[in-house]
């Protein structure tokens, strides 16, 4: 059955004519996603309707315009919860709307209340401190090497090869330039040395399945302490994927390691997760992104499916179908 099906979205061009800057439209979409997924609904036989961002949503429904779907990627712009406030506006308005609620959404923008969750679950996440100045950066006490990023960013702003920190003068330089930069906490972490795997999901309940664990395997000019926001833009030159079977320790372990966390932070329709080894070769859980990139040919999750064979037509109408069964339940 088709679908009526509205997509809200933060386009960068919109917002870089406002006088965002790059680093600002980092997590935002480009037209060339947008077009993909409203393609990709078209092809399988949804009506499509572009929304905009939440400001234009709630403009709408407050008109009275509804949607047999929200196709929602909207980051937000502004606060903590900014991936929360389109899901708590078409909660308010009841209206339909794919992946995970305004709960999970905040909770897992913030990397240090993730972490908690999850090390409350005793599921391994590497320990980490929160640092709010320069002051309680030279208090940290975890073993260096160290690994910093912003508490509450996507898209791997903030993570750099700065963000790989040896000593304590490091640790304060970097913490310093991170606080100015990004006016919030920095997530310490003790570093992982190991593998780095990524893990896609889609589905709910029993119908959850992994779509695939792909390894990210740093070339010799990748910055090889992270999967920073440089090996993203540039993973043609700087990384090289390869999915892991189930049929694989690693895969087994990353599988089964993503499922408790998608289920335990209570995410829904699909998601993508970043796990990485300890020394040991243990997996340990680095962040959550409920709302997963979908460009069709640069996003991981995307990559992942058509490494395993998945049409991306294929692993949106699983989005969409997920979704939409939660709603006739």
């Amino acid at each position: 059955m088709g679908l009526f099906v509205g997509l809200c979205y933060d386009l960068k061009d919109d917002y870089l004519k406002s006088g965002f800057s790059a680093t600002d439209v980092m997590e935002f979409d480009d037209e060339e996603t947008i077009s993909g997924l409203e393609n990709a609904l078209l092809s399988l036989g949804h009506k499509v309707e572009r929304i905009g961002n939440g400001r234009e949503l709630a403009l709408r429904l407050v008109k009275g315009d509804r949607w047999d779907l929200v196709f929602n990627i909207a980051e937000g712009v502004k606060g903590r919860s900014r991936e929360a406030q389109v899901p708590a506006v078409c909660e308010l308005f009841t209206q339909p709307y794919t992946f995970s609620d305004p709960l999970t959404c905040a909770l897992t923008l913030d990397k240090a209340l993730t972490k908690r969750v999850v090390r409350d679950r005793n599921l391994p996440t590497a320990a980490f401190a929160v640092v709010n100045s320069t002051a309680e950066a030279q208090a940290v006490s975890l073993p260096f090497p160290l690994f910093l990023k912003p508490v509450a960013e996507g898209s791997s702003k903030g993570i750099t090869g700065s963000s790989f920190v040896k000593t304590p003068e490091e640790l304060v330089k970097t913490c310093q330039i991170l606080l100015e930069q990004f006016h919030q906490p920095v997530l310490v972490e003790t570093f992982l040395p190991g593998r780095e795997v990524t893990v896609g999901i889609v589905g709910n309940g029993s119908a959850t399945q992994v779509v695939g664990v792909m390894e990210v395997i740093f070339n010799d000019t990748a910055e090889i302490a992270a999967y920073t926001a440089l090996n993203k833009k540039e993973y043609l030159e700087r990384v090289s994927y390869r999915l892991l079977t189930d049929t694989k320790p690693l895969g087994i372990q990353a599988r089964q390691l993503a499922l408790d966390i998608y289920h335990t932070l209570g995410c829904r329709d699909a998601a993508r997760m970043d796990l990485r080894c300890d020394a040991n070769g243990k997996l340990h859980f680095l962040e959550l992104n409920p709302l997963p990139g979908i460009n069709h040919i640069l996003s991981d999750l995307p990559i992942m499916a058509r490494l395993g064979g998945w049409e991306y037509k294929q692993l949106i109408a699983e989005i969409v179908e997920s979704a939409w069964q939660r709603y006739k339940c």
